[in-house]
């Protein structure tokens, strides 16, 4: 029988006393109470021949568990993955995939869905920036999101001091960071010329979409098994005034519900999850995932739900641990729907 390798790097705060994250050992453990051989191989730049080779011929399927910021060689990491899902082991995810639901441009590539309004964009350079926010701005309150970073850390919600129609270079900008919701004040210009920092550089961009002010009733987060949801996380900001990020470093609560208590929410996104997969690459969905909405009324004002962001890089449950049967079981399942090249 081929095994399951879940693949972890050395080193990182994500880590347990024995070296491992602590939902690695679990999922290892059910897979084999399951009679599934499973292991944990370490990537590691200098051994990645080696390891490629070892997965190929004794592999099925692997499992990604590398959280970004724990990994130095992303490039050649991602290459190693994409030839072993072309030698037919199952990819849990695609590194494609991986870049599509994580990277925030995901949201452009869905704001003709219901999901995403439309005056959302995607700046890839300094000049396209300059030219197209205060255009935007003008409009009203608009989030900025950073591709790079994490736990909100460039992501800032900007808002003219002064009502006016237009938005000038000179004009005050109030600016509110996610990672801590702490405010600092720019002139327009110069606010912008802070922002160059997450254009430049590998993967940089900036992703400008409307402020939604009923982020302040809390962030949806969707935990998702493939196709299924298995629990909805309501996480609301901490209540100040300018509070807006929905992270537990920044004072939010976190609250776990059952998917049946999000009927509109979960009915409303599996309904379009066909749609959302072909829109951003029509690659398997991945094994575990988030997708976080933020609440919005529509033009009957009837509740509707705003994708904010997705991820499926290295999404852990070490507060949930008994999910680990559950995850072996639709590792299983994968396995079985999809058989290994001859």
């Amino acid at each position: 029988m081929k095994k399951v390798v879940f693949l972890e790097v050395h080193g990182g705060n994500d880590k347990g006393s024995d070296g491992y994250r602590p939902d690695t050992m679990p999922m290892v453990n059910a897979l084999q109470l399951l009679g599934q051989d499973a292991e944990v191989i370490f990537f590691e730049l200098n051994k990645r021949k080696e390891i490629f080779e070892y997965i190929k011929d004794h592999a099925v399927a692997y499992v990604s568990r590398i959280n970004p910021g724990n990994l130095k060689h992303e490039a050649e990491y991602f290459e190693m993955l994409r030839e072993l899902c072309a030698t037919g082991v199952i990819g849990m995810p695609h590194p494609d995939a991986m870049i599509g639901y994580g990277a925030k441009d995901a949201l452009v590539k869905l704001r003709h869905t219901s999901l995403v309004p439309e005056d959302t964009y995607a700046y890839y350079t300094i000049e396209q920036f300059k030219s197209s926010f205060p255009k935007s701005l003008a409009k009203g309150e608009r989030v900025l999101k950073q591709n790079r970073g994490s736990t909100g850390e460039g992501i800032w919600r900007v808002q003219l001091v002064d009502d006016a129609a237009e938005a000038p270079l000179n004009a005050m900008v109030k600016c509110t960071e996610a990672k801590d919701n702490h405010v600092e004040y720019y002139e327009l210009e110069a606010f912008m010329a802070f922002c160059e920092q997450y254009i430049v550089g590998a993967n940089g961009m900036l992703v400008d979409m409307p402020f939604l002010p009923r982020i302040k009733e809390g962030e949806i987060r969707l935990f998702m098994l493939r196709d299924r949801p298995i629990h909805v996380v309501h996480k609301k900001p901490a209540n100040e005034a300018d509070a807006f990020s929905a992270t537990l470093f920044s004072g939010a609560q976190y609250r776990y519900d059952r998917p049946d208590e999000w009927t509109i929410l979960v009915d409303g996104f599996l309904a379009q999850l066909d749609e959302v997969t072909t829109l951003l690459g029509s690659y398997d969905l991945p094994l575990i995932w988030t997708a976080d909405f933020i609440l919005d009324t529509d033009d009957n004002g009837q509740d509707a739900y705003i994708l904010g962001e997705m991820n499926c890089s290295c999404v852990g449950f070490t507060s949930q641990l008994e999910l680990a049967h559950e995850v072996a079981e639709e590792i299983i399942a994968c396995i079985h729907e999809k058989p290994v090249l001859s």
